[in-house]
């Protein structure tokens, strides 16, 4: 098993208004998942998602910004 390391980054839409999520999406080749988690706290829970489900929630933000 791998014990490879998330590696965090915000969207560079996000324009550091404190409201932004970070993924590490260099886990889904390996694992098959994609970690998310609160920018303003590093340090607590986060989810992991699976492909479908990341995809299905960026279809989502887009909706909801038109």
């Amino acid at each position: 098993m791998s014990t490879e390391i998330p590696r965090w980054f915000k969207s560079s839409y996000s324009n550091n208004g404190g409201a932004c999520i970070e993924i590490a999406t260099n886990l889904l080749t390996t694992h098959g998942k994609i970690p998310v988690r609160d920018s303003k706290n590093p340090n607590g829970p986060h989810l992991t998602l699976s492909a479908d489900a990341w995809s299905g929630l960026e279809e989502f933000a887009r909706q909801a910004t038109v």
